[in-house]
């Protein structure tokens, strides 16, 4: 047998488990109430579910629990300035950001209003020529074209001079936000951002398209419009959640639900033809259902990608011409494209990979260094995000990826658990022109003089601020279990927990005392594969390593080791069975 590389050693971080007096006594009322074994019960007391009725409404959202969206600062504003320019005759400029969330957002947005009122346009930044949020070009366009108000969606709060131009030149704005706002507020007619400091609203967490879908909800309720003909956009918002890696808690997760069950029944014509060639529909299928159940997973790793990918290689546009089309001919020809774009995206990603691994490899300082800061003026702009995270994978640690950019060098951030990009970053502002962004994921952009200077400054601050055992992979888990408790019931149960997100994500358990039946199989030289039970039970179970390859030189017969996992169930050949989906391996002492 060929010997691999040892694996690498992940910390295996156990949620605190419910031992409290209070909390015992609510793991006890939810087994007796709830017919739940102890273990489903500690999973749902981890979760804050505590009672009868918090339970109810955890496995059972309703859109009835949605928040009135008039508790969002400036949501009166907002509502009254829209409808005075509809009841004006306006011209009215839908702008959003070009990733997932700017796009789904634009289409929501103007897809909804369009039914109601004409005099509609939508504008998506080119990210090349104009960068992230609001574009002088943008302003120029509206300005030039009679524009008199632009919603601005997923972007726009820290905007201050842009809104300020468009003001003198005659164009308002509503700015519909989720980001962190800077120390002042634009000076919009409107700025509905839950993070402001002083929103009161009741959940912070909301995407851009989120924040969107409060203003549509609030102008249906001032305009009598009945709610169910905007309920059928809820796939939009989904996607949205989904892809823009937010809580899956509170408000969102009522969203998530309800938009997943619209994509799972009756998806949009662009989304349904983007199904198809992300081969969740059978290209002789009707649309729905997909072939299987979709999740906030395959929205993330199968819609996300190829809506992403437009913006990145191209335009957005593109994307937004999907999610509004209505006829299926040219819903499959803009779903063709965007898959196209997504290859070029995955080979542009590949190369910069390599590169980047290459010049921190090549680079002593680098390689010992608590973060990463690369510059390459060649580097696709689209992708810096995608290579960071690739990046992370490899040297586990706070990654920034540059690249020039009209001039200025530009790039993403992304981070590890439990560390604060943004705060990072926001600690090297002198360096910086512009930059913005959430805790785990960041923009910037600087002068390319002062990149050295950036590194040097980025190292310092994450050195002096990050907790070493942030630098080691991590696996988070939510209870030990024993084999003996795994069974049909147990699965079921535990997936009406879903939609799984961060923050409400899939619950992670390990097991010890596990030892092989048979001999461990390599799946395409990298995925590992074995069954496995539990010494003193009888159940055996199938076990799933995707890129764990390098274990199977490690386990051998009658070895017990230990493993940390997530339940899934595998359907093959109309047979269905639960699979052990592996996190890690950890050997006996």
């Amino acid at each position: 047998m060929i010997v691999r590389s040892s694996p690498v050693a992940k910390r295996w971080l156990y949620k605190p488990f419910p031992d409290a007096p209070l909390q015992k006594e609510a793991i006890e009322l939810l087994v007796q109430t709830l017919n739940l074994s102890p273990f489903l019960a500690s999973l749902l007391v981890q979760r804050k579910v505590t009672t009868f009725e918090e339970a109810r409404t955890f496995f059972r959202p309703e859109l009835g629990h949605l928040h009135h969206p008039f508790l969002m600062k400036d949501m009166d504003r907002a509502v009254d300035r829209l409808t005075r320019a509809m009841a004006n005759g306006e011209k009215i400029l839908v702008y959003g950001d070009y990733d997932v969330d700017g796009t789904t957002s634009v289409a929501l947005l103007y897809g909804f209003l369009s039914t109601i009122y004409d005099k509609l346009e939508h504008y998506i930044p080119d990210r090349y020529k104009e960068g992230y949020g609001i574009s002088k070009a943008g302003v120029a366009y509206a300005a030039e074209n009679g524009f008199s108000l632009i919603i601005a969606l997923d972007c726009g709060i820290k905007s201050i001079d842009r809104v300020t131009d468009a003001k003198a030149l005659g164009v308002d704005f509503i700015i519909c936000d989720h980001h962190r706002p800077g120390d002042e507020i634009p000076d919009a007619v409107a700025v509905l951002d839950p993070k402001r400091a002083d929103c009161t609203y009741p959940y912070d967490e909301l995407t851009g398209c989120g924040v969107g879908f409060k203003l549509l909800q609030a102008l249906c309720m001032t305009q009598g419009i009945p709610a169910d003909t905007l309920w059928p956009y809820l796939d939009l918002v989904a996607v949205s959640i989904s892809c823009d890696i937010v809580p899956v808690t509170g408000e969102n997760r009522v969203l998530a639900y309800y938009g997943l069950k619209q994509l799972n029944s009756a998806p949009r014509t662009g989304l349904c033809a983007l199904l198809r060639i992300a081969g969740f529909v059978a290209p002789d299928e009707s649309c729905p259902p997909p072939a299987k159940h979709l999740d906030v997973t395959n929205v993330v790793f199968g819609l996300g990608p190829r809506i992403n990918a437009a913006g990145r290689i191209k335009h957005a546009r593109a994307a937004v011409d999907l999610l509004l089309a209505k006829h299926h001919d040219e819903a499959e020809g803009f779903a063709y494209g965007l898959n196209q774009h997504n290859r070029d995206r995955q080979d542009f990603d590949k190369n910069m990979t390599e590169q980047a691994l290459a010049m921190i490899e090549a680079d002593e300082w680098l390689k010992n260094a608590k973060s990463t800061v690369l510059y390459d003026a060649s580097w696709n702009k689209g992708v810096v995000g995608i290579v960071a995270s690739r990046c992370i994978e490899r040297f586990y640690r706070p990654t920034i990826i540059l690249t020039q950019s009209n001039d200025k060098a530009a790039g993403s951030a992304r981070s590890v658990p439990g560390f604060d990009v943004y705060e990072a970053i926001e600690a090297c502002s002198e360096l910086l022109e512009q930059f913005g962004g959430h805790t785990f994921a960041a923009g910037l952009t600087l002068p390319v003089e002062n990149i050295k200077a950036f590194q040097e400054k980025f190292e310092q601050v994450v050195s002096a601020t990050i907790q070493e055992e942030y630098l080691t992979p991590m696996v988070e888990i939510d209870i030990p279990l024993d084999f003996s408790e795994i069974d049909a019931k147990f699965y079921r149960i535990m997936k009406q927990m879903s939609p799984f997100g961060p923050q409400n994500l899939a619950p992670v358990f390990c097991t010890e005392d596990v030892v092989l039946v048979g001999e461990p199989i390599i799946m395409k030289e990298k995925h590992l594969k074995f069954t496995c039970k539990q010494v003193g039970t009888g159940r055996t179970f199938t076990a799933i390593g995707f890129g764990m390859s390098v274990w199977a030189d490690h386990l051998h017969q009658n070895e017990p080791f230990s493993i940390c996992y997530s339940i899934e169930i595998n359907h093959f050949r109309d047979q269905s069975t639960i699979q052990l989906m592996l996190k890690d391996i950890r050997l006996a002492e």
